[in-house]
């Protein structure tokens, strides 16, 4: 597939991901800011929030559910989510699993803190001590990724729908 079909793909699961999301960026006002200043609902930074999404077909989530992946190569040499994410970007990743009849729903997913997840790599030593939390795999055609397992890192967990 190319890379816009794939983002047409994934792109309808854009609501479903923000239902998701929503919840851990509102909550409900303290009672003097609702009677006060007319505020019911706060968001909970007080910044831009980055939030990477990735949505993965209904086959992978029974055989790798605890498994989040990151793009770390192109065969071509382009720079890889993983690159951009060592760099610093991103607060958030949601990482999720279609639906079997792939129609914009959600079967399984993962919102993951990039900044402790980036905190737990280098406190293993980027380069040359993380291997033990991540597997390298091929897609075998020209890019590859590492795939995190969840359950060697549960600190960067903010919410799963079943991660248990």
């Amino acid at each position: 597939m190319t890379y816009k079909e794939n983002r047409r793909w994934s792109d309808q699961y854009l609501p479903a991901i923000v239902q998701i999301i929503a919840p851990h960026l509102i909550q409900p006002a303290l009672f003097e800011y609702d009677v006060k200043q007319a505020t019911d609902l706060m968001v909970l930074t007080g910044r831009d929030m980055r939030i990477a999404a990735r949505v993965r077909r209904s086959n992978y989530a029974a055989r790798y559910p605890y498994d989040f992946t990151i793009r770390s190569k192109h065969d071509n040499g382009a720079k890889t989510e993983l690159a951009k994410m060592l760099e610093g970007w991103g607060d958030w990743m949601f990482y999720g699993h279609a639906d079997q009849e792939q129609t914009g729903k959600l079967k399984r997913w993962m919102l993951i803190d990039l900044h402790k997840w980036r905190k737990k790599l280098l406190g293993e030593g980027y380069r040359d001590g993380w291997e033990h939390l991540a597997q390298s795999q091929s897609n075998g055609d020209g890019t590859h990724f590492m795939a995190f397992d969840v359950r060697k890192m549960p600190e960067v967990l903010i919410a799963s729908s079943s991660c248990d």
